[in-house]
């Protein structure tokens, strides 16, 4: 059984964004039960947002450095990388599933690990999509 999770750079964000209240207790409980399984997957696109939202769009952005001390915890984690290939499929996805194109782009990352689970805010909580279903951890 599979049990690789895909985490969708909100979910970081709540994370180490410490304005977000109860989202951020939630995600970090989120984030540490990850660390614990080591089934946690990534993308390089959601590393890339991550540092852009938490040098500049979280209440208190951090620094360039502390930032980049986050991503390299996060490289521990298995992180797909975007290729040429990748972007045909979230192109192919976009259209199948009436996503953005940066959500096809998630869940092509996902497909590609093998996950059978997005965490996500910004997908709907039940959704299927192929073989990959998204849970949105926020929702009572």
């Amino acid at each position: 059984m599979n049990d690789k999770r895909f985490v969708d750079t909100n979910i970081l964000i709540y994370a180490h964004d410490h304005s977000c209240g109860t989202k951020h207790e939630q995600a970090r409980a989120l984030v540490s039960q990850f660390w614990e399984a080591g089934n946690a997957v990534i993308s390089t696109q959601v590393l890339q947002e991550l540092y852009i939202c938490l040098r500049r769009k979280v209440a208190t952005p951090l620094s360039a450095a502390e930032v980049e001390q986050i991503l390299r915890d996060y490289f521990a984690w298995e992180v797909v990388l975007n290729t040429r290939q990748s972007i045909l499929d979230a192109i192919t996805i976009e259209t199948r599933h009436r996503v953005s194109f940066w959500d096809g782009l998630i869940l092509q990352a996902a497909k590609r690990a093998g996950a059978r689970i997005v965490y996500s805010e910004d997908l709907s909580h039940g959704q299927m999509y192929d073989r990959i279903t998204v849970i949105n951890p926020f929702l009572a």
